[in-house]
């Protein structure tokens, strides 16, 4: 632990135990939350057991949307997570920093369009649920959009886009990100998915 603890500088080791207080104070349960964190409407997020967030992550809960994080779940840095509706994201789940997920869009793009001589700020919330499974690992800067489901075990490469559901012990890349490997159980290697 000692060793641990001397791969940091004197100011980040400072940072860290500040940190550590404010979260045994106000985050019961979760292991650190690293200073600064936003989070509007507090009352909508719901974390479990072992929670750790990296800084500068915004949480921001809109109307009676809903933010649910399972147990020992690693948020890395600049995360920046919104719901208007629901996002669920499952237990030991690891974000590496720069990851944004939102179940919200300004305004509608289908059907009952959105016009674009319309302000985009005065276009209505549009939402869409978000679910992200256990085990799930969303690499280097990694967008989820609304209505997308993450099949638990699954691997988002850095940059992904993640705009479709994404099935269990796959991993996933690009912009839209597109399964080009799953685990298979029996041999346990990860086995290419032919096009």
């Amino acid at each position: 632990m000692i060793n641990e603890i001397l791969k940091y500088s004197f100011s980040d080791i400072f940072r860290m135990s500040f940190s550590f207080i404010l979260t045994k104070l106000f985050y019961p349960g979760a292991m650190l939350v690293r200073r600064p964190i936003s989070i509007r409407q507090k009352r909508g997020f719901h974390y479990g057991k072992g929670l750790s967030t990296g800084k500068n992550c915004r949480i921001e809960i809109f109307g009676d949307g809903v933010i649910e994080m399972g147990d020992r779940c690693q948020i890395g840095d600049n995360t920046h997570l919104v719901s208007s509706q629901l996002v669920k994201i499952g237990n030991d789940c690891l974000f590496a920093s720069k990851i944004f997920v939102s179940d919200t869009s300004h305004g509608s793009y289908g059907e009952d369009a959105s016009s674009p001589l319309d302000l985009p700020n005065s276009r209505p919330l549009v939402s869409d649920p978000v679910e992200i499974g256990d085990r799930v690992w969303l690499g280097e800067n990694v967008v989820v959009l609304g209505g997308v489901t993450i099949g638990e075990g699954s691997i988002v490469g850095a940059g992904s886009v993640v705009t479709k559901s994404l099935p269990a012990n796959c991993i996933a890349v690009g912009s839209p990100a597109r399964p080009i490997k799953r685990f298979n159980f029996d041999s346990k290697t990860w086995e290419k998915i032919p096009r």
